[in-house]
C-alpha cells in the first residue's frame, strides 16, 4: 500500500466508470438486463397523465343480444300480467266512482276474458297495461344492461341503486298517469261528463307509483340475501329468498299506497268536496276491499310479472357471457 501524504493508507484505486452520456451503444445494452433485474417493468408505475395509462375497457360483448334479451323479458312478463292487471283496475275505479262493485265488475270482465279473450287483449285497458310494465320491465332491465357495461360487469349483473329507482319510477310513472286519466274517464262517475284529472290527483298518483316501484325493484335485492340467510337449505330447494322478496316487499307496500290511490280517485269523482273528513270517509270505507284488490293486482305485476322478467333474463344473459 502507498503512503497517501495525509496521514493514512491509500486503498486500491476503483475502476473509472464512463459517464452515461459517453458509453457507447454496446455497453448500454450489456447494463441493461442488470438495470431490469433492480427495476421490474411491473413495478414501475406511470406518471399520471402519461400514454401507458390503460383505461378499463367496457364490457360489449354481445351487447345487441343482450339489448334483445332485455326486450323479450320485458315483454313476455307484461303480456302474462296485463289480462289480469286490467281487469282488476277497473274493477277497483269502477268500485271508487259508483258504478258497480268491486266483485261484480271484476265478475263481469272475468266472463269476459274467458268467454271472448281477444275483446280484452285487443281493448284499450289491456294496451295501456302493457305499456305501463313493459316499460317499467324494459327500462329496469336496460339499466342493468348499461351499467354491466360500462363498468366491464358480468352481463347477468342486477343493480339496486339510486338510478334504478329514478329511471324505473319516471318511466312507471310517465305512463301510469297518462293510463289513470284514461281509466277515470272510461270509468268514472255514470252520467258524469269526462273532465281533465287535476294536478293534486296526478300528485298522489305518482306518490303512490313512487312507493310501488321502491318496493318491487329496490328492496327485493337487498332484502332477498337476508331472507335467503334465514331459510334452510330444504326451503332454498324450492323457493329462494330473493323470489319470496319479490312477492312480498310489493304486496305489503299497498296498505300505505291504496289509501293514496283512493284520495286520487275521489278528487276526481267528487271535485266539489272541500273538507277532507268526507274524503277520508270514503278513503276509510273502501280501504280494505281496495287494498286487497290492490294486492291481488301487484302481485302479478311485480310478484308473478317481476320474478318472470328476472329469471328469463338472467337464464337469457347466461347464455351470453
Amino acid at each position: 500500500m502507498k503512503d497517501s501524504g495525509v496521514g493514512g493508507l491509500e486503498g486500491p484505486r476503483s475502476r473509472s466508470q464512463l459517464p452515461l452520456n459517453t458509453m457507447k451503444a454496446s455497453q448500454l445494452a450489456a447494463a441493461a438486463p442488470a438495470t431490469s433485474r433492480l427495476f421490474p417493468a411491473s413495478t414501475v408505475a406511470p406518471s399520471p397523465g402519461s400514454d401507458e395509462t390503460v383505461a378499463k375497457p367496457w364490457n360489449t360483448k354481445n351487447l345487441g343480444l343482450r339489448l334483445g334479451t332485455d326486450l323479450a323479458s320485458a315483454a313476455t312478463a307484461a303480456v302474462m300480467v296485463a289480462p289480469v292487471i286490467s281487469i282488476i283496475d277497473r274493477s277497483i275505479m269502477e268500485n271508487a266512482s259508483g258504478r258497480r262493485s268491486l266483485f261484480d265488475s271484476f265478475k263481469s270482465s272475468f266472463k269476459t276474458l274467458l268467454r271472448s279473450p281477444h275483446r280484452v287483449i285487443l281493448s284499450k285497458p289491456f294496451a295501456l297495461i302493457f305499456a305501463v310494465y313493459g316499460g317499467t320491465y324494459l327500462t329496469a332491465n336496460t339499466l342493468d344492461t348499461a351499467t354491466s357495461t360500462t363498468r366491464a360487469l358480468p352481463a347477468t349483473h342486477v343493480t339496486s341503486g339510486t338510478a334504478k329507482f329514478a329511471a324505473s319510477s319516471a318511466a312507471n310513472i310517465g305512463v301510469c298517469i297518462y293510463k289513470d286519466q284514461v281509466f277515470v274517464k272510461l270509468f268514472g262517475p255514470p252520467g258524469v261528463t269526462p273532465r281533465p284529472v287535476t294536478l293534486p290527483s296526478y300528485a298522489l298518483f305518482a306518490i303512490r307509483d313512487c312507493l310501488t316501484i321502491f318496493a318491487s325493484f329496490n328492496v327485493p335485492p337487498l332484502l332477498g340475501p337476508a331472507l335467503s340467510g334465514r331459510l334452510g337449505p330444504e326451503i332454498q330447494r324450492y323457493v329462494s329468498g330473493q323470489t319470496m322478496a319479490q312477492f312480498a316487499a310489493p304486496a305489503m307496500v299497498q296498505l300505505a299506497s291504496t289509501p293514496v290511490h283512493l284520495w286520487g280517485l275521489d278528487i276526481y269523482n267528487r271535485p266539489t268536496v272541500t273538507c277532507w273528513r268526507d274524503r277520508w270517509a270514503v278513503v276509510r270505507k273502501n280501504w280494505a276491499v281496495s287494498t286487497a284488490a290492490r294486492i291481488c293486482r301487484i302481485v302479478p305485476a311485480f310478484g308473478v310479472g317481476g320474478v318472470v322478467n328476472y329469471k328469463m333474463r338472467r337464464g337469457l344473459m347466461e347464455k351470453l357471457v
